[in-house]
């Protein structure tokens, strides 16, 4: 994808477009952009607090699950708990 398609995608995230807002997330995450998927899930993305919990719940890390449920996406709180029961 080049930057102008990014750029288009990123002003269209920024009106609200949440179609938008997912592809940037599903991007980082093809690109291995931690930071930026914490950027989106920050501004709503629930795709990328799904991306992000994926990643996490793979590696295990609690921590991690804990500040992406406090971010907003339940669903980590939820895997969070299903580890700390195992």
């Amino acid at each position: 994808m080049t930057d102008a398609d990014r750029e288009t995608l990123r002003a269209l995230a920024d009106e609200g477009n949440e179609k938008a807002l997912d592809r940037l997330a599903e991007l980082a995450d093809q690109g291995g952009d931690l930071v930026e998927l914490s950027e989106l899930l920050d501004e709503g993305s629930e795709r990328a607090g799904e991306l992000l919990t994926r990643r996490a719940a793979e590696r295990k890390d609690l921590v991690e699950l804990q500040r992406i449920a406090d971010a907003g996406y339940d669903e980590a709180g939820d895997v969070l708990n299903r580890l700390l029961d195992s």
